[in-house]
């Protein structure tokens, strides 16, 4: 007949065998602890590190360990929501994030448990380049960092953006997309939209190539310029065809 422990978990007593885990007899009275690499056809192996708990130490100061491979001993106290055991599962989390940032089982443990996941990995490398062109040299201040919980995300500032695309163009990684569909304009990061615009047609091609908002905002930037000019609607591209043109045929000329 096998031997009977007492073990504590979280104030409450059990009676169990000897030999079964922590984890093991958590499950069979019900009490949550998170874990992935668990099975009970299989050895344990503390793989994913989510099942921590917190025991009292040899030198009486708490540590954690993993519920999977710590074995019941009579008297033996577990705790399974301290700060300490919250501190490792988040580590834990975050290692087996940077593996499979978009495993939604993962995401949906951290959520139940209240597991911390940090940044979610998102393609953002918090460069700031973004913030700081938009800022610094196009003037729109659409973008901003935004504290949410321990981590910073680039996030869109309401209703700032222009358009113009220069945070998608330097971003080293990608992780800001533009999308131009059926005369629209999107530009987001991760699931956040930072704008949404109408494009104006080029005058010569026809094709659609900026924001009337971006243009607006060109103009109020140029109005201390001296300007006698009519004013077009040309591409890029087409500006600077029209511009060859004019100068081979003469009728350009410096000042």
């Amino acid at each position: 007949m096998d031997k009977k422990v007492t073990v504590t978990i979280n104030g409450n007593t059990y009676e169990t065998e000897e030999g079964r885990s922590v984890l093991e007899l958590a499950l069979l009275y019900g009490v949550e602890i998170p874990f992935i690499c668990f099975h009970k056809a299989l050895r344990p192996i503390g793989a994913c590190k989510l099942c921590a708990v917190e025991v009292e130490g040899k030198s009486s100061r708490p540590m954690t360990m993993l519920s999977c491979i710590l074995k019941v001993r009579d008297g033996l106290i577990i705790k399974t929501d301290t700060d300490l055991v919250k501190t490792a599962r988040s580590a834990a989390m975050q290692r087996l994030l940077a593996m499979a940032p978009q495993s939604r089982t993962l995401l949906s443990l951290s959520e139940r448990f209240g597991i911390e996941t940090g940044p979610v990995p998102d393609g953002c490398i918090r460069c700031r380049l973004c913030i700081r062109v938009c800022s610094e040299v196009v003037g729109a201040s659409a973008l901003k960092m935004e504290k949410r919980g321990t981590a910073g995300y680039v996030v869109p500032a309401e209703k700032q953006c222009i358009g113009c695309g220069t945070c998608a163009n330097i971003c080293p990684t990608g992780a800001i997309h533009l999308i131009d569909k059926e005369g629209i304009r999107t530009i987001s990061i991760r699931d956040e939209i930072i704008g949404v615009h109408p494009l104006l047609r080029c005058e010569a091609c026809g094709r659609y190539f900026a924001s009337q908002r971006f243009m607006i905002h060109v103009a109020e930037a140029t109005t201390s310029h001296t300007d006698t000019k009519e004013h077009r609607l040309y591409c890029p591209v087409c500006a600077k065809l029209l511009s060859s043109r004019i100068k081979a045929s003469g009728k350009f000329k410096r000042i």
